[in-house]
């Protein structure tokens, strides 16, 4: 797996590799379990959380040629979990037959999803793919506030949202017998770090069951990844460097073991079309997966003098661990706490 050019640091941050050896800790590769397929960054909502600035506006959108060879490679390298994710995945026509290919191969298949094209045709209808798969469902809620939850994603979300978990749940999703996963995201608003997850989660579980009779699996909280849009922001706002030390200060080593990037490959378009050029990222993820990914115990952040932002991130938010899910125990505590 190569390794990320986070950049966005502000001048005087450590980089992650340096932070890491004044703790006395390293970051390596572990096996690869999970594969990471990033579909496109087409969106129909312009969340002001989001860093790899996904939009309406985007155009960069995973082709068939693209997803059948990257479904090939999904069958030949015994990856435990496919993770589909983008932009919006709904809006690639093609994500019907990548489910379809990679079924047969995979222990888990994961979709994320921003909840709101999944009441509109004919995105409604991905719901019964979804189904018929065995397909998770990993969604964004933020916030059980609808001012809250607009302020970040834009206005009138929240109700196609609320509409969405219904029509989930009523396909057999977050209940404890079906053994279809529905899972919560929840992102902070602001220049602060994820709450405490349990707290959350109780929360989040009494109210929309109390609101809405909505019921869901687990519930996720991150803290954001200071780059692209949001990056900006806090930078416009002057919130960039407090927010870089936030992350530092809140440096939990126990979360170390379970950084995404230790175990899971990552691709098109999402790393490789920071120029623009479809072309050559589609040529450059056709090289990679040629490879296959890194070797275990590879050393991490080695060679990049980067604020290795989604690495900070990771390593600050406090998640218990789901067993089913590798590729979200990324950013989950293995045993310890916070100091």
């Amino acid at each position: 797996m190569d390794t990320m050019d986070c950049g966005g640091a502000p001048a005087g941050t450590l980089p992650f590799s340096q932070a890491l050896a004044e703790r006395g800790v390293t970051l390596t590769r572990a096996k690869t379990t999970a594969l990471q397929v990033n579909m496109g960054l087409v969106c129909n909502l312009s969340c002001r959380h989001c860093h790899v600035e996904a939009g309406p506006r985007r155009t960069e959108s995973m082709d068939e040629a693209t997803v059948r060879r990257t479904a090939d490679y999904a069958a030949r390298g015994e990856f435990l979990s496919v993770d589909i994710t983008g932009g919006a995945p709904e809006l690639n026509p093609h994500l019907r037959l990548l489910i379809g290919l990679v079924r047969p191969h995979v222990q888990r298949i994961m979709i994320r999803t921003n909840l709101t094209l999944l009441r509109r045709p004919p995105y409604s209808k991905l719901i019964e793919t979804f189904r018929e798969n065995r397909v998770a469902v990993v969604a964004s809620f933020p916030s059980v506030n609808q001012s809250q939850a607009e302020a970040q994603r834009g206005d009138g979300v929240f109700d196609d949202s609320v509409d969405a978990l219904r029509a989930l749940n009523a396909a057999g999703y977050g209940a404890g017998d079906t053994g279809l996963d529905l899972m919560l995201v929840v992102n902070p608003s602001g220049s602060f770090m994820a709450p405490p997850q349990e707290a959350v989660e109780k929360r989040f579980r009494e109210t929309l069951a109390r609101r809405w009779g909505i019921t869901f699996t687990g519930l996720l909280a991150f803290s954001n990844v200071p780059l692209g849009r949001f990056g900006r922001w806090l930078a416009e706002s002057g919130n960039l460097e407090s927010y870089y030390r936030k992350l530092d200060e809140g440096f939990n080593p126990c979360a170390l073991a379970a950084v995404m990037y230790r175990t899971q490959l990552r691709g098109w378009p999402r790393l490789l079309l920071r120029r623009g050029d479809r072309a050559v990222g589609a040529a450059r993820w056709a090289a990679r997966i040629g490879r296959g990914g890194a070797s275990p115990l590879q050393r991490m952040c080695e060679r990049r003098n980067c604020g290795g932002a989604e690495c900070r991130a990771s390593a600050n938010s406090y998640i218990r661990a789901f067993p089913r899910y590798p590729v979200l125990q990324n950013r989950a505590i293995q045993g310890g706490q916070r100091d």
